[in-house]
């Protein structure tokens, strides 16, 4: 048989179909064929497209938040301080101005959090406490990288972040020296955080251990004052009252000063020596015979006029004994 024959076989005339399978638009136990609407291959093809390229964006998002390569915006509120402290008190005059800077120009820098180890759904901030302090002043949402870290690796960042930005004063980087050190971090990490080989970490550890964190905050940061005049300090406090020193300069008049010139004041208190006490002088008589009576802390000197009575001081000087007797049974009465 021919191959078009064959074909026209195949293939009957829709008169043909029509007249072997008459059309009846009749329901069939009540069911209604719905009209099929043609959907082109296209079309499936660019919705499956759409969604596999929203499932990688998805994916790559997670994995840059992951790396803490992505800039997000979180609500202030839920941020807490890192657990350690690396400043003393932020300046209230520097935050003003970081304020302004930041309602004018925006937050340029963004800060770095990771998810808090201790309560979930909330951050801890590795570096970026000031700027965290100026947007809550300012009521908007920070931008922020979160970033998985462990405790070495938040104080690292938040030590090298730090000194690029010489943001901490000499005391400040001693202080956090000296905070990681008592949370028992090694030495290794500490230098890596601040960027510091062991001699100077252990001059920074010096300064600590000489000057009291009392007086240190009574002089605040100092931001011009480097490691040889706080070892310089450290050293004159050996013999000084420290405590006459923290009390001048926590006076009102003090606080007015600068913190540099705090620390200034403070070395000069230092340097004075301490006067030594003159002993207390009292002049007595007795039976008309001057004697002069020095008390001092440690005792009392009696001093005889040798002109006015001569020997008298060998006649008491003999007595003694039965005067001293004498004493102690009228203490004991």
């Amino acid at each position: 048989m021919a191959r078009k024959n064959l074909i026209e076989i195949s293939a009957p005339s829709a008169a043909r179909v029509e007249a072997i399978a008459p059309r009846d638009n009749r329901p069939i136990a009540g069911f209604v064929p719905q009209e099929r609407v043609g959907v082109p291959v296209g079309g499936i093809t660019k919705t499956l497209g759409n969604i596999t390229e929203k499932m990688e964006r998805a994916g790559e998002l997670e994995r840059q938040l992951a790396a803490g390569q992505m800039i997000i915006e979180l609500d202030p509120s839920l941020i807490d301080a890192s657990f350690v402290s690396d400043r003393l008190a932020i300046d209230a005059a520097e935050l003003a101005d970081l304020v302004e800077q930041i309602r004018e120009h925006g937050q340029q820098v963004p800060i770095l959090v990771r998810p808090h180890p201790e309560a979930k759904g909330r951050y801890q901030v590795a570096y970026g406490h000031r700027r965290l302090a100026a947007i809550r002043d300012i009521g908007i949402k920070v931008r922020a990288v979160v970033r998985d870290l462990t405790d070495d690796q938040l104080v690292v960042s938040q030590g090298q972040e730090n000194s690029a930005r010489t943001n901490l004063s000499y005391i400040e980087r001693a202080l956090f020296a000296s905070r990681l050190e008592e949370r028992g971090f090694g030495r290794d990490v500490i230098m890596a955080a601040l960027s510091v080989d062991k001699a100077a970490l252990s001059r920074m550890l010096i300064v600590m251990r000489q000057v009291p964190l009392d007086l240190i905050n009574a002089i605040g940061a100092a931001p011009e004052i480097g490691r040889r005049r706080w070892l310089e300090l450290g050293e004159r406090l050996e013999k000084s009252d420290v405590g006459t020193i923290i009390a001048e300069l926590s006076a009102d008049d003090a606080r007015r000063i600068s913190s540099d010139e705090r620390f200034h004041r403070a070395l000069v208190l230092a340097t004075k020596k301490t006067a030594t006490p003159k002993p207390a002088v009292a002049k007595t008589e007795a039976n008309g015979v001057p004697v002069t009576i020095k008390k001092t802390a440690a005792g009392a000197t009696f001093v005889f006029d040798g002109k006015t009575a001569p020997g008298f001081d060998q006649f008491v000087q003999e007595r003694l004994q039965g005067l001293f007797q004498e004493f102690k049974k009228h203490r004991g009465a």
